[in-house]
Formats: structure tokens, C-alpha cells, sequence
């Protein structure tokens, strides 16, 4: 690795003017006792304390059953009792609590399939196949997967890519191309699907009326819930026709009713902003019926009004479920109040409505809910409050550690009180809480975002007189506060730096988009070192702006310099060429783009696009 002292002493040959003296610690704030805050119902210890409810719930009774025992005769006759009522969303229940047990999460999946009278699903295999393909047990798997097949359903398109993706990161690529050609075949194969794509393209092409309707009734649907939600699935990006379909289906004369399963698949349509009135309908709608949202269900609800930043739809839909026999995760509060702190300005309302809502259902605030409150409180500025969380943090046995600090941090450089921030890692020091690369990477980032760019530096030299090395994060912060100041060739030189000597490995996006900005300043030599350098740590080669570039300010010279780092072991795909050659045509340099082609493997220039390109001359 590449010393600190080496790395300090370009460090000062260039930054010779950074000012080192340290910074002050900030003051401690007091809270006063008898001034209102928003914890006083639930956070300041001796004030308000809830216990744990002694009652137990039929599914976690079931759970607590398949956990707690080695599976035998005795737990299934234990799971038959009448006590231990078995629905479908008490099965995805007990699977998804099961999914760091496989073992026991397949025998559990093998008797609901095999002898507890349970009607399959495809929501159930599909959890199980994620759960075996996650944990590697892909004997199971195929055999899962071979019986789902022989029971008529279908894998979806979700549970494929995440199954998918698994085995291609993992050691098992030859399961994930086994599992693509069955998801082939499948398709192929599959009449249901290809009459749910028919269905969905009737429903889609004009406004629901009784046209539509008797379209459908002259096609002779046989409905079934592994049609119904194949046909919800075909129209997720059309919710509210999804919902006319769903109606439709439920009105119909068939004969046909909803069940769990569909309503459902109805919910993971209905989460648009523009079909959430019509989502929450649904779900008085299947309580009315005797059904419960599914806990599969509500994560990717969930995860979908948090990726779209519905938070107070989120924040409804927590509380819902934490009060039915389905609880979330005990995680998901955690991960909920992360997603509530990450927007510009957080809802401490819908903070505190989490917190209170995970602690009235009986649960202790764990260091996770205490560091999601804090980060929200730093986000906004009220430091105050966030100091009395840590005093809170403590009395519950919990010493703030460098999540919290770092949440400090950042707070304090958003809120532009810099040398606050700085006296935040002293104080770490003093408390026996070392600063991590974290750390120091957000206060770093803090003083770029705030167009210090010398002073961050002046805390890089700290940073590496202590010993630490630098990491990719800490790279693209600082590359991007030289941008920040259009200081390119720095950010150049910079990162050439750090990769030849300090063995830092950046990120694609780092070198991405500072190949941009050099090509901007008509760097193009210093960007094609850059290319280069992708190519040896095996990132994906970034052509795309250079095309365009070479054809305007380049040379031919330039241009085969170029198509050579692009080489493979024999040269440069047909592609590549003929983006380059493009390029030069379409900026009328006609007879470089000839030299180009003149150059090009014999068999490329028979290819039909070079042909229609140049036309018959060619």
C-alpha cells in the first residue's frame, strides 16, 4: 500500500498555503428538562416505559414453533392443532421470518405444499425459490421449481431477476443460465401468458367501457388467481385500468372470486401516486372479505411508496400492519426511519409516528431506531434534540458510536457550521470512538460541498498523518470538489495520483464523468488515460463520448489510438469501429472515415451497416 507520508508529501508540495490549525470542539447543548419535546412520550428513559405484550398471535405461534424445533413428526402434528389456524398470508408470513433458516424454511414450505391443505401459489414458490437461490441450496431449488412447473404456475418476472441476479454474482452461473432458458422456455411454452398479453392489450388500447367488456367475454377467459394476477402483472404501469380489469374480474358471472392471492397482486399494482386513493379502497375492500395484506406484500409496497418518495403513504402503511397479526420486520423500522432522513428535509412528524407506533406495538427502541431519529433530527439542524437522543441513547445502554457521530457530521456541514464539525471527531477522540473512514469522509465532503476545497484537503492530511488509506468514496468526494471549482486537470492529476501509487481502485461513475469533463476542455489524451485504466481494472469501457469528440476535434491518428485501448486480445469489435467511422462521416470527414475503414478488419467491411453507410462505393 502507499504510505501516508508519501501521499502528505505531494499532498503539501501542492496545497503549501492549507492552513492546519485544528478546529475548536463544539460546545455541548443542554436540554432543558422542562421544556416540551417530542420525545417526552417515548424516548426520555424513567418518563414513560412500555413492556413487552405477553399475548401471542396464531402466526407467531406457528413461527415460534418451526424455530424453536428440529423438524419431526411432533411440529407438524403441533402445526395442525386448532389453534394454529394456517391462511395463505400466515404462510408468506412464516416464510419471510424464515429466510435466514432455509432448512427449515423448505421443511416448512414442504408440508404446506405436500400435507397441510393449502392451496398452492405462486407468491409462495416464488418467496421460496428467492430464499434457496439467496442461500446457495440449488438442489432444492430446481426441485421447487420443477413442481411449481408441474403445478401450472408460472415464475414471474420479479422473482426471475432477483433469482437471476443472485446466481450471476455468485459462484453458480451455471444455474443462472439454466434458470434463463427455463424463464425462455416458459414463455414460449406458457398459453396462459400469452392470452394474459392478449387481455392486457385489449384492456389498454381505449378507455374501460362495455366495449372492452364484451371483448373480453367473446375471448372465454378461463379465470383462475394465477391468471388474473398474471393479467395485473401485464398491466402494473396502467394501475387504474389494472383496478377496472380487477373489478371486472371480481363482478363477473363466471362465478369467480378473490381471493387472498388477487387482492393482493391488486395492492402491488395500485402504488402510483396516481392509484393510491384506489390502493387504500382495495384494502378495506379485502379486510371487509376476510383477507389480510400479505407481510411479501406490504415489503414491497413499502419499498416502492419509499423508492418514490410517498412517505407519509410509507409511514400509513407501517402503522396498518404493525397493527394487524402480520408485523413487518422488526428491521423495517429501522430501514423506514433511514428513508424518512434521507430527503433534503425529513417529516419528524412521520419519525416520531414510526418510533412511537414500533415501541407501542411492545418493542424496546433498539441503537437502530435511536440513530434513525437522530439522523433525521441532524438533517433538519436541531442539534438540541439531537443531543438529548444520545443522552437517551446511553441511559438505554447504548454509547453513540461512529453511525451516530457521522450522522453529527453531516448534519453540521448541511447546516454550513463547519468548525463544529470538525471539533465533532476531537470530541469522538476524547470519548474513546475512534473516527472511521466514514467519518472522515462526510466531514471531508461537507467542506467540499461547501466550496472549501482547501480545507477539506487540510482534513485529507489529517486523515492520512493518522494512518488511514484512502478508498473510493473518499476519491470521487474529493475528484468531485476539484469539478466543483472546474479544476479538471487537477482532478486529473489527482486521481492518476491515487490510482498509480495509493492503489485506490475508483469507481466507473468517477472515472465517467471526469472522461466528460476533460473532453469538454478538449483534454482528449488525458481522457484517453483514463479509458485505459478502466480497461486494465476491467470496468466497461466508456466509448460513448468519445465518437463524437474524435469526429470533431480529433485526428486519424488520434482516432486509431483510441480504437487500439479498446482492443481485445485480436482488436476491436465491429462496433467500435463503426461508432468512430460514423461519427467522422456524419461530420462530413469523408475521407477519414474511408482511411478508417481502410484499416478495419476485412470482414467489417462487408458488414450490411458499413454498406448502407457509405452506399454501393463502399
Amino acid at each position: 500500500m502507499y504510505r501516508s507520508k508519501a501521499i502528505l508529501s505531494t499532498l503539501r508540495n501542492a496545497y503549501s498555503q492549507i492552513s492546519t490549525r485544528s478546529y475548536l470542539s463544539r460546545a455541548q447543548v443542554g436540554f432543558s428538562s422542562n421544556s416540551s419535546s417530542p420525545f417526552d412520550s417515548f424516548v426520555i428513559p424513567g418518563r414513560f416505559q412500555w413492556k413487552y405484550r405477553t399475548f401471542a398471535s396464531n402466526p407467531d405461534s406457528m413461527l415460534q414453533l418451526v424455530l424453536e424445533n428440529d423438524w419431526s413428526k411432533e411440529v407438524e402434528e403441533g402445526l395442525r392443532k386448532p389453534d394454529m389456524s394456517l391462511t395463505h398470508e400466515t404462510a408468506i408470513y412464516v416464510l419471510r421470518k424464515l429466510e435466514k433458516n432455509p432448512d427449515k424454511a423448505y421443511c416448512f414450505i414442504d408440508w404446506v405444499l405436500r400435507d397441510s391443505g393449502l392451496s398452492p401459489s405462486t407468491p409462495l414458490y416464488s418467496i421460496m425459490l428467492r430464499i434457496l437461490a439467496q442461500q446457495r441450496s440449488m438442489k432444492r431449488f430446481w426441485k421447487i421449481l420443477s413442481e411449481m412447473k408441474q403445478g401450472g404456475f408460472y415464475l414471474d418476472d420479479d422473482t426471475y431477476t432477483t433469482v437471476y441476479g443472485e446466481l450471476k454474482k455468485s459462484e453458480s452461473k451455471a444455474d443462472a443460465v439454466a434458470v434463463a432458458h427455463f424463464y425462455e422456455r416458459m414463455l414460449k411454452d406458457n398459453e396462459m401468458y400469452v392470452v394474459a398479453r392478449n387481455v392486457s392489450a385489449a384492456v389498454l388500447k381505449v378507455d374501460w367501457s362495455c366495449e372492452v367488456e364484451k371483448e373480453l367475454q367473446e375471448m372465454k377467459l378461463v379465470l383462475s388467481d394465477n391468471f388474473v394476477i398474471r393479467v395485473l402483472k401485464e398491466l402494473r404501469d396502467h394501475p387504474l385500468k389494472a383496478l377496472a380489469f380487477f373489478n371486472w374480474v371480481g363482478g363477473s358471472s363466471s362465478g369467480y372470486q378473490h381471493s387472498t392471492v388477487t387482492y393482493n397482486a391488486a395492492l402491488r399494482v395500485l402504488t402510483r401516486p396516481n392509484s393510491v386513493a384506489e390502493f387504500w379502497n382495495v384494502v378495506d375492500e379485502m379486510k371487509i372479505a376476510g383477507y389480510e395484506m400479505d407481510l411479501d406484500t406490504y415489503i414491497r409496497v413499502s419499498r416502492q411508496f419509499q423508492k418514490s418518495r410517498m412517505m407519509t403513504e410509507a409511514v400509513k402503511l407501517y402503522e396498518y400492519m404493525m397493527d394487524g397479526p402480520f408485523k413487518p420486520l422488526v428491521h423495517d423500522c429501522s430501514t423506514l426511519l433511514r428513508s424518512l432522513s434521507a430527503g433534503p428535509n425529513p417529516d419528524l412528524d412521520l419519525v416520531f409516528r414510526v418510533s412511537r407506533k414500533f415501541e407501542s406495538s411492545g418493542n424496546s427502541l433498539s441503537k437502530a431506531v435511536y440513530d434513525g431519529i437522530h439522523r433525521s433530527l441532524t438533517s433538519v439542524g436541531r442539534f438540541d434534540e439531537a443531543e438529548e437522543i444520545i443522552k437517551a441513547m446511553r441511559n438505554a445502554s447504548y454509547e453513540p458510536d461512529n453511525i451516530t457521530y457521522s450522522q453529527l457530521v453531516f448534519g453540521l456541514c448541511k447546516a454550513k457550521r463547519l468548525e463544529e464539525a470538525r471539533g465533532v471527531l476531537d470530541q469522538m477522540e476524547a470519548q474513546g470512538c475512534s473516527p472511521d473512514i466514514k467519518t472522515w469522509t462526510i466531514l471531508i465532503q461537507g467542506h467540499c460541498k461547501n466550496n472549501e476545497l482547501d480545507k477539506a484537503f487540510a482534513c485529507f492530511a489529517n486523515m492520512l498523518e493518522k494512518g488511514f488509506d484512502v478508498d473510493s468514496d473518499l476519491l470521487e468526494v474529493l475528484i468531485g470538489g476539484f469539478l466543483s471549482q472546474n479544476r479538471i486537470e487537477g482532478a486529473y492529476k489527482f486521481l492518476m495520483e491515487m490510482v498509480r501509487n495509493a492503489n485506490v481502485r475508483p469507481w466507473q461513475s468517477t472515472y465517467k464523468i471526469l472522461i466528460d469533463k476533460l473532453l469538454e476542455i478538449k483534454k482528449g489524451e488525458e481522457a484517453l488515460d483514463l479509458l485505459q485504466m478502466m480497461k486494465k481494472q476491467n470496468y466497461p469501457a466508456y466509448a460513448e463520448p468519445f465518437d463524437g469528440y474524435l469526429a470533431k476535434f480529433g485526428t486519424l491518428e488520434d482516432a486509431k489510438k483510441f480504437l487500439d485501448v479498446l482492443s481485445s486480445k485480436d482488436s476491436p469489435t465491429f462496433a467500435a469501429y463503426f461508432h468512430v467511422i460514423e461519427a467522422f462521416y456524419r461530420e462530413g470527414r469523408l475521407t477519414d472515415a474511408k482511411n478508417l475503414l481502410f484499416i478495419c478488419p476485412h470482414h467489417f467491411k462487408t458488414h450490411p451497416k458499413i454498406s448502407e453507410l457509405f452506399g454501393a462505393a463502399a
